[in-house]
């Protein structure tokens, strides 16, 4: 199955990256040395990856050129939005709950729109299809792994739910989360071909506390399993 909307056949694109869940200077540090494309920032209270505005915007300012920030909400109000896109600028948000596509494309901003894989309504590869269509502005489809914290719970997804998806011929670029690490990505990678993937706890050391040991490991492994896929093709 590949994931990768838009590649050609004999044209392997490189696997973007995104580590999501950053709390201290320092991890935003190491991911960018290592090389990430984006790096996600958490809006979302009840995770232990939160970060209140002004917090997400003295770590924003750390972020050069080139590295998207990712603002990630669940079920926000529209206050709460506005008040992250006011203080932190954020290059893309990512609502990760059962935002419609409305609520999504109101505030002037590309988003990502995150699908939780086997969630009730999401449990079969027609209804995921037909729940991901509804998003076709998005800038991308994420795809987590289902569970009751909305992301971060390690769990890896059911890749077979995502065939109908992959199939559409006006699918959004497709990014991987669920589960990853550095042990299991490029097995995914060479798997599905997404566009992208999204690791949080596979590079933790503990619950909002990255490693920057493992976020070098994560972007080896996907590396590796770029260089591969250009041998195979």
């Amino acid at each position: 199955m590949n994931l990768k909307n838009g590649n050609r056949a004999g044209d392997p694109q490189r696997t973007r990256v995104k580590v999501c869940g950053l709390t201290r200077r320092d991890d935003v540090r190491a991911a960018v040395d290592a090389g990430v494309d984006a790096i996600g920032l958490v809006f979302y209270p009840p995770s232990r990856r939160y970060l209140n505005a002004g917090a997400a915007a003295t770590l924003r300012d750390l972020v050069p050129a080139f590295v998207d920030t990712v603002a990630l909400f669940v079920n926000p109000s529209v206050a709460d939005v506005r008040e992250v896109i006011e203080a932190v600028g954020p290059d893309l948000l990512q609502f990760h709950g059962e935002e419609s596509p409305q609520f999504c494309t109101q505030f002037g901003v590309r988003y990502l729109k995150g699908f939780r894989v086997g969630a009730p309504g999401q449990d079969t590869a027609d209804a995921l299809a037909a729940h991901c269509a509804a998003h076709g502005r998005a800038a991308a489809w994420l795809f987590d792994s289902f569970s009751q914290g909305y992301g971060g719970s390690g769990t890896s997804l059911d890749p077979a739910l995502l065939r109908e998806v992959a199939r559409a011929p006006d699918a959004r670029p497709l990014v991987l989360a669920g589960g990853l690490s550095a042990g299991n990505v490029g097995a995914r990678v060479a798997e599905l071909r997404p566009y992208a993937v999204d690791v949080s706890s596979g590079v933790e050391e503990s619950p909002g506390l990255k490693d920057p040991a493992r976020i070098v490991e994560f972007m080896r492994a996907v590396r590796a399993a770029d260089a591969q896929a250009a041998i195979d093709t």
